[in-house]
């Protein structure tokens, strides 16, 4: 898989998408500006251990202003700008991420009347991120809040524990529920398949845990979306072929018989069926302007065309140009799919 994938700038078509459905917006500060920083220091997790995080300070004669613009846009994310409660907010914290497509930002917000806090990012805007987020938005059970400026991207926090911890610390919980979280996994996985969102290892994904009054309940939801419609292999949008993600794809395999993963892949898919057709003309909209940009490589376009026919039993992926060609048609077909030809093999989740 790619280790590193070129930024892909925002083109018109998006521009004016993003601006009808009022996901653009005037920031107070870009990820440029916060680029100024003159000092870092090391962010450590509780076992003293580097998590590739620096908190950055700005001088003195920036700092104020940073902070106040950084409460503006928190606001103008949260409150479509009402700044009337700004004066009982102040920026806690800035970090900046040394590792990642994105190198974002993570903006900590501290409510002084009560001390309780919250997170957003700022990031630099990528139309393939971008492209991904809305997806998630429209076609998961998940809704997505971000605004966009120029090349500037402010997301909301996606809380949740992140997989690989709760992987290695969180099922060995008496109330850990396997069962559950294995449906939840195969969902998860016919999500990412479908909207062909890739990259997601442990790591680019949270466990959200709800109890429930009798057992755990999971969602697990993306936090990374740098990898959307870019790479050229199909096992590449199935997290069921991350090395990663070995644990959980292990009890699926001994929980779940083929009929049921099945059953819960036909499940998921009936989902996205009734949210593409509930939010179709803004679906329509967006997935048009992806098909006049490539978003990838023609080597990758090609070899995934290739693979998508092989998988659909179809030649009417050969010849496509753009990344957004080929997901128009997957998208159509995976949810008007009525019994899946599963790609999860006789014993589930096996090549």
């Amino acid at each position: 898989m790619s280790q590193k994938k070129p930024h892909f700038p925002i083109h018109q078509e998006l521009r004016e998408y993003l601006k009808k459905h009022r996901r653009e917006a005037k920031l107070a500060a870009t990820y440029d500006a916060l680029l100024q920083f003159s000092n870092g220091v090391p962010v450590l997790d509780h076992n003293g251990k580097d998590t590739l995080w620096q908190s950055v300070i700005y001088d003195n004669f920036l700092q104020d202003e940073v902070q106040k613009a950084l409460v503006e846009i928190y606001a103008a994310l949260k409150t479509d700008g009402d700044q009337s409660f700004t004066g009982q907010l102040r920026t806690d914290r800035i970090d900046h991420c040394l590792f990642g497509n994105s190198n974002p930002f993570r903006i900590r917000i501290v409510n002084t009347m009560n001390d309780n806090h919250d997170y957003y990012y700022i990031k630099k805007a990528d139309a393939s991120r971008i492209y991904g987020l809305e997806l998630e938005h429209h076609l998961s059970p998940n809704r997505i809040s971000y605004l966009v400026e120029g090349d500037t991207l402010v997301e909301e926090h996606i809380a949740g524990i992140p997989g690989d911890v709760f992987l290695g610390n969180y099922m060995d919980r008496p109330s850990f529920a396997k069962t559950r979280m294995a449906k939840e996994f195969v969902k998860f996985n016919e999500r990412c398949f479908t909207m062909l969102l890739g990259d997601m290892r442990s790591y680019n994904y949270v466990i959200d845990v709800t109890p429930d009054f009798d057992m755990e309940q999971y969602r697990v939801r993306s936090i990374d979306f740098d990898q959307f419609a870019y790479e050229g292999r199909k096992n590449h949008y199935l997290p069921q072929f991350y090395k990663e993600n070995f644990e959980v794809i292990q009890f699926c395999m001994e929980i779940l018989s083929p009929e049921t993963v099945e059953q819960y892949q036909t499940e998921e898919r009936t989902l996205i069926r009734k949210r593409y057709y509930h939010s179709r003309q803004e679906l329509e909209e967006l997935l048009e302007s992806m098909t006049h940009v490539p978003l990838s490589s023609p080597d990758k376009i090609k070899s995934l065309s290739k693979d998508l026919n092989e998988f659909h039993r179809c030649e009417e992926f050969k010849g496509f140009t753009s990344m957004g060609q080929i997901l128009q048609l997957h998208l159509s077909k995976m949810i008007e799919r009525t019994k899946n030809r599963t790609y999860l093999g006789r014993t589930s989740f096996k090549a």
